[in-house]
């Protein structure tokens, strides 16, 4: 397969996948310090799926003979005002996502490439259900905001191990 411009932006989501990882981890980290378990597991298991997506997008191009090429990340934010910035940072990322996932989509669309626009179909509603709960999150976190208990409660209650998606690409290492 020739390099296509599909192809170069999803290397390029590659990066971006990897520096969600990152900062999800760091967030993860955040809550750990502050001894918020639940808010610590929850972003500890944002980071894997982060870093999954990243290699289901490895495992697509190998499967399609492109190149892949890992770009360099920025450092993640670390230090935060308050236990609501992270969740703010969290929500406009996954919005940015979201956009990269579009732009992606319509790549694929305008170079007529139907396998990578199935491969995309994914993504586009992975990102739906990770904006909605990092919003759903979000709110929970700025009314709660001076009690710490009662977000974990509801991470604890509400965004307990879904389970593997059965229809979720292949990951590269799995």
């Amino acid at each position: 397969m020739t390099d296509t411009r599909f192809v170069a932006q999803l290397n390029t989501q590659i990066g971006n996948e990897f520096a969600a990882h990152q900062q999800y981890l760091a967030v993860a980290i955040y809550y750990d310090s502050l001894t918020m378990p639940q808010m610590a597991s929850f972003f500890y298991q944002q980071a894997r799926e982060e870093r999954d997506h990243a290699m289901m997008m490895i495992r697509y191009l190998l499967d399609t003979d492109a190149a892949v090429e890992i770009p360099q990340t920025p450092a993640p934010i670390s230090t935060f005002a308050d236990v609501v910035a992270p969740i703010e940072l969290a929500v406009a990322q996954e919005r940015e996502v979201t956009e990269q996932i579009h732009t992606l989509a319509r790549i694929a669309r305008e170079e007529v490439d139907f396998a990578a626009e199935q491969f995309m179909q994914w993504f586009i509603k992975e990102q739906v259900e990770e904006v909605s709960t990092m919003q759903d999150l979000l709110a929970i976190v700025e009314r709660n905001r001076d009690d710490l208990d009662d977000i974990e409660s509801y991470v604890e209650r509400e965004q307990g191990a879904g389970g593997a998606d059965p229809t979720a690409p292949p990951v590269a290492d799995a």
